[in-house]
């Protein structure tokens, strides 16, 4: 009985349980009431509005420039606790089924007004008297040994809260919820005060204060009770129920404080927690920052604060994208006139105080000519930021250390010769990474994009391994300023090359440009395409293997991640930003911008892996 009822009975559905909604919407297609009239519309309506409350809720309290600072708990969150929630609609479709079993069996909400002024207080009335003491008593209850162990434990292991966390309880839990929910929904139209308004209103205003309530971060200030002191015992704060889940015997009324100081279970750290939540001051400043920027558009959409379980999953492509994607494009357009940098989201690793920012700009932007000012004024903006706040190393990711932008970098140090942090683009490790995964065996590779940045330290490097090098570049004049780097012993491993057909009797590819599908036929069958060319290169050869973008994995104690980073697994990291951590854990004081330097390439790998970073 026990298991029955603290599990869902359409749990083993799993997405398919979005069928039992098929039942009204059967109705609403065959029904002849008009739609305005139709409580199975009203009820599909309300409950779509309901996950655009979770859902704008979720994206919120995680858009850090809204509520940067106002965490109650900074630490993060676990994919962990991302996969115990996905389900956390499920008290959608149960309160959906309650309702329609209603309307079909006991005639409810038929034929309601839209406004009920007599509806509206009795609403009211009956949350704030029988609903919420008799949510009390039972919340109290389900913290005594037999319902918590059986019932409750799920809805408290997300021990920092989330909006989602709202919806993630048991099956019992949740019908005696319902049941709540119904004595003010029903209730009220028995009495007489049943309207279309009163409906969408108690139903939106209750999701509302749960997912505020479970928000994790502190939106009231301090001072609203001391104007106003009475409001404490009627409105409860994140921070009031943040301590209900830290502590678990105190603080368990629904909106309301009042029964909890009525029963003598209010936390008397309350007040104090909150003032504490609400001072910015005890925020922890950064030691690392990585700046990160949008790909291109569906990518943009794998942000933290858009959809979360999209987020905690690899980037790949999805029909479910396509709706959102005009919204993308007008933001995209707005970017192109005005943006700033923002800090976009935090993390942890080890004792580490890890944040990533974001440049809002997409990929394609960082080619027009005429956006280049401004995307270099936003990352100075952003580095200078940093300097100010105290952070020790600040990363540039992918782009925004593109050579003919910034000159990877070394524009801005030679501007603020006197910052105080470390900019580094981490491209030694990039390289590290790369050279690391080309087998022992492999003596030729051909490699575009040759006299960037990367190819130029990877050319030299493989050459003085004694691997011939065929670099693709039309610049005579840069291949032989790279050729004048190299050992004279090892020059002749250099070779010139102006065409792709150059690589038809070469197995490995090292990409740093971009190809195309007639340039990738030019490999032989067999060959297998590394790359570190921003995006990827599109996989056309199925005769052939592609490696991904230049990685590393976290260490085991890594703790706070939620969000995969662009197309890598959980708990990988672009090479680039495992530099600079690398550089951040390695103490080093020195700037790593412009090109690379050839001789540290095995000393950030083997600084890396000391460190517990694996390549992947």
């Amino acid at each position: 009985m026990a298991i029955g009822l603290a599990s869902w009975p359409w749990e083993r559905m799993g997405n398919y349980k979005y069928a039992l909604y098929l039942p009204l919407v059967w109705e609403v297609y065959q029904t002849s009431i008009p739609l305005r009239q139709n409580v199975c519309v009203h009820i599909l309506a309300v409950t779509f509005l309901r996950v655009v409350v979770y859902g704008l809720w979720q994206a919120a309290s995680r858009f850090l420039p809204l509520v940067d600072g106002l965490h109650i708990r900074p630490q993060g969150f676990s994919y962990r606790q991302i996969d115990r929630e996905y389900h956390c609609d499920n008290p959608h479709l149960l309160q959906a089924l309650l309702l329609y079993a209603g309307h079909k069996w006991v005639g409810l909400f038929e034929c309601m007004p839209f406004w009920s002024t007599r509806g509206l207080v009795l609403v009211l009335l009956l949350h704030v008297g029988p609903a919420e003491m008799l949510y009390y008593f039972i919340h109290r209850a389900l913290h005594t040994s037999y319902f918590f162990e059986n019932y409750h434990k799920l809805h408290h292991e997300s021990v920092t809260p989330e909006p989602s966390t709202a919806g993630v309880s048991s099956f019992l839990e949740q019908i005696w919820i319902s049941a709540i929910m119904g004595i003010v929904v029903i209730g009220s139209t028995v009495i007489g005060g049943a309207s279309v308004f009163n409906l969408y209103a108690y139903v939106l205003f209750f999701d509302c204060l749960r997912c505020y309530g479970h928000s994790g971060i502190e939106i009231v200030p301090v001072s609203i009770f001391k104007f106003f002191p009475l409001l404490r015992y009627f409105l409860y704060t994140p921070s009031y129920h943040a301590l209900h889940h830290e502590c678990q015997d105190c603080n368990f009324c629904l909106f309301m404080p009042f029964y909890d100081y009525f029963g003598n279970t209010v936390n008397p750290r309350t007040q104090d927690f909150h003032a504490e939540s609400r001072d910015k001051s005890t925020g922890r400043v950064p030691d690392f920052v990585f700046l990160l920027h949008a790909v291109d558009f569906t990518s943009a959409l794998h942000s933290l604060f858009v959809f979360r379980t999209f987020a905690s999953r690899p980037y790949a492509s999805s029909i479910f994208l396509i709706p959102f994607l005009p919204i993308v494009v007008l933001i995209a357009s707005g970017m192109l006139i005005w943006g700033t940098a923002f800090r976009y989201w935090n993390y942890y690793i080890r004792t580490y105080h890890i944040q990533v920012w974001l440049v809002p700009r997409f990929g394609f932007m960082y080619f027009l000519p005429f956006a280049r000012d401004n995307i270099n004024s936003l990352i100075e903006k952003a580095i200078l930021d940093a300097d100010k706040t105290g952070v020790k190393v600040f990363g540039l990711a992918a782009l925004n250390k593109n050579e003919a932008l910034n000159k990877g970098g070394s524009l801005f140090v030679a501007k603020h010769p006197n910052l105080r942090v470390r900019v580094c683009h981490g491209n030694t490790l990039t390289a590290a990474v790369i050279l690391k995964e080309i087998p022992i065996h492999v003596k030729e590779v051909f490699l575009t994009g040759a006299t960037s940045k990367l190819g130029r330290a990877i050319a030299l490097y493989l050459c003085r391994k004694g691997i011939r090098v065929l670099m693709l570049t039309e610049s005579r004049k840069r291949f032989e300023a790279i050729f004048a780097e190299a050992p004279s012993n090892v020059r002749n491993n250099l070779v010139h090359v102006t065409k792709h057909q150059a690589g038809k009797n070469c197995k490995t590819w090292i990409l740093g440009k971009w190809l195309t599908y007639w340039e990738q036929m030019f490999a032989p069958s067999g060959t297998h395409f590394h790359q570190f060319v921003v995006p990827p290169v599109v996989p056309f050869r199925r005769d052939c293997t592609y490696g991904k973008l230049a990685a590393m994995r976290l260490p085991d104690d890594v703790r706070g991640l939620p969000c995969c980073e662009y197309a890598l697994d959980r708990n990988v990291v672009h090479a680039c930003h495992a530099g600079g951590l690398v550089h951040l854990l390695e103490g080093w004081t020195h700037h790593e911008v412009g090109a690379l330097d050839v001789d540290r390439i095995d000393v950030v790998w083997n600084a890396a892996l000391k460190h517990g970073l694996l390549p992947v």
